[in-house]
């Protein structure tokens, strides 16, 4: 870190502060501490009569590749706002939560996801500014080979994996475990 956010300096040290146990950087003028925590992407794995919503990203990183509809979580927003954000953002479609999915970390990346299972409210959706083309997967249409994150293929085998997932449908009045 170079400046501090809070008054603008440039004396920026690195240090353990008092009370604390890891090297922050921390302004010598104002004394304020900078933390730097993980970042919180969250999306949903939108589902359309047994099909998955998959995004073609038209933005680096790995541009071309399919993607979940996903991002990083905003201020003011809840992990399942933020989620159906991304889905209207990405894709154009809304959706509505059906579950929390998965929670995991990307440590390398210093990021935690947070999938949410969704049902989509009807097949529309279109491209967006970030996205080249959007399209519904049947689960052995997948394209595995050209989805751009692990992260991705993690959420999307863990759910595939789900014994509910054989033969059911969100439009299908069923519970999820």
């Amino acid at each position: 870190m170079k400046y501090c956010s809070e008054c603008g300096s440039a004396n920026m040290v690195s240090q353990v502060p008092d009370l604390d146990n890891r090297l922050r950087d921390v302004c010598s003028d104002c004394g304020t501490i900078h933390y730097q925590n993980p970042k919180i992407v969250t999306g949903c794995i939108a589902l359309w009569e047994g099909k998955i919503l998959l995004c073609r990203r038209a933005i680096e990183p790995r541009k071309g590749l399919w993607n979940l509809p996903a991002g990083f979580m905003e201020n003011d927003e809840t992990p399942a706002q933020g989620a159906m954000r991304e889905v209207l953002e990405e894709s154009g479609a809304q959706v509505d939560i059906v579950r929390l999915h998965s929670i995991y970390t990307v440590l390398h990346a210093n990021q935690i996801y947070m999938i949410f299972l969704a049902k989509l409210r009807s097949p529309q959706f279109s491209d967006a500014p970030e996205t080249l083309e959007s399209r519904l997967f049947a689960p052995e249409e997948i394209p595995w080979d050209e989805i751009a994150f692990f992260s991705n293929r993690f959420g999307l085998k863990r759910y595939l994996a789900e014994p509910d997932f054989a033969g059911v449908h969100l439009g299908d009045s069923v519970s999820f475990k």
